[in-house]
């Protein structure tokens, strides 16, 4: 890969329109939406509560959360991920919030992982992760990704605000140990931030065999500080590290919805990847649910749209209710989350409040 090699731009599917699909919305078969994209990856946070307090989330104080009675139970859970994997879904992530504060999160993977999910993984700011993660990998837990934004101590502390950076460091090396790999270690950049280990984080990858993956900072923060300037692109990244040690991409096949794009050092010492979502959006090709620890089902997380499952789990409906409810979720996702849109509005919800 030569320097200055572009991230590969993912977005052609959403040139399909409603009438292209037929413009009404399916009541059978996949999960798909007006634009052809099928879906098949549920994000499910369990809580929105954390442990930490990352510059590029949440306010260092005055964070406000939802009381325990007004999260879905595990049973609730389990019974939405039935539905939705009767629907197509094959892919799960557990998430938060912090999704390791949640009590019972060791017995909540166990049961989703009795769903039968083809990849069952979980994202975690990694300051709970040792002690658990050999029960979680037996509990049935495929793999998880640890969030770690710098590589030296006090700036770490500096953007987290709270935490350590050797017990994450601990972590990473339990989670490897339980099995719980391949490990990916996501790594959101600001700039004038932690720019500057851009090759500190590579060498990483190169060192541990661990999968780095590059994050362009979204508008998704608590605080709402969030700058255009701000973002490292994933284009600048990738001709920082090809300029130290040559990249070969990844191939992939066409249409395929995953966030991150990815490169093998060309010596093949390990791989990285980045995620574009602000300067090359991959909403083409978005396969994409949330699922808040309330109980709503998202399509985008940079839409406001919302609908409300709890109420129907909560009096018993049905699974047919339920799955309708999903399919409209789906059919009304737009085509591409309008970011560079004149009237784009920053979500109301922040990362922590939606699940990652």
């Amino acid at each position: 890969m030569s320097v200055g090699v572009p991230v590969r731009l993912r977005g052609e599917r959403t040139s399909r329109t409603r009438a292209a699909m037929g413009g009404e919305m399916p009541t059978t078969g996949p999960l798909v939406d007006s634009f052809g994209r099928i879906h098949t990856d549920v994000r499910i946070s369990v809580t929105d509560r954390c442990n930490l307090r990352c510059v590029y989330c949440m306010p260092e104080e005055g964070m406000t959360f939802l009381p325990g009675d007004e999260l879905l139970r595990a049973d609730e859970l389990v019974r939405f991920a039935e539905v939705v994997r009767g629907l197509g879904i094959t892919s799960v992530r557990i998430t938060g919030g912090e999704p390791l504060v949640r009590r019972g999160v060791v017995d909540l993977v166990a049961r989703l992982a009795r769903v039968g999910f083809e990849d069952l993984a979980l994202t975690t700011n990694g300051t709970a992760l040792a002690p658990v993660a050999a029960r979680l990998a037996e509990a049935g837990l495929h793999r998880v990704n640890v969030s770690c934004d710098s590589l030296r101590p006090e700036r770490f502390g500096q953007i987290r605000r709270r935490g350590d950076l050797a017990r994450v460091l601990a972590s990473m090396d339990a989670a490897e140990a339980a099995g719980l790999s391949p490990l990916k270690v996501n790594v959101v950049l600001v700039a004038g931030v932690n720019d500057d280990e851009v090759l500190d984080f590579a060498a990483f990858a190169r060192d541990t065999g661990r999968v780095v993956r590059f994050i362009e900072y979204m508008p998704l923060d608590a605080d709402a500080s969030w700058r255009r300037e701000q973002v490292v692109p994933a284009s600048d990244v990738l001709a920082l590290v090809a300029d130290r040690w040559p990249l070969d991409a990844v191939a992939v096949p066409d249409g395929d919805p995953a966030p991150a794009t990815r490169y093998r050092f060309a010596d093949g010492r390990g791989e990285i990847g980045v995620v574009a979502s602000v300067t090359q959006p991959f909403c083409g090709t978005c396969n994409r649910l949330r699922l808040t620890a309330e109980g709503s089902v998202r399509n985008c997380l940079f839409s406001d749209d919302e609908l409300n499952v709890r109420h129907v789990l909560a009096r018993g409906g049905g699974d047919a209710e339920i799955e309708m409810l999903v399919r409209r979720a789906v059919w009304a996702k737009r085509a591409g989350h309008g970011m560079d849109d004149p009237g784009f509005l920053r979500p109301r919800r922040s990362m922590s409040m939606i699940g990652g």
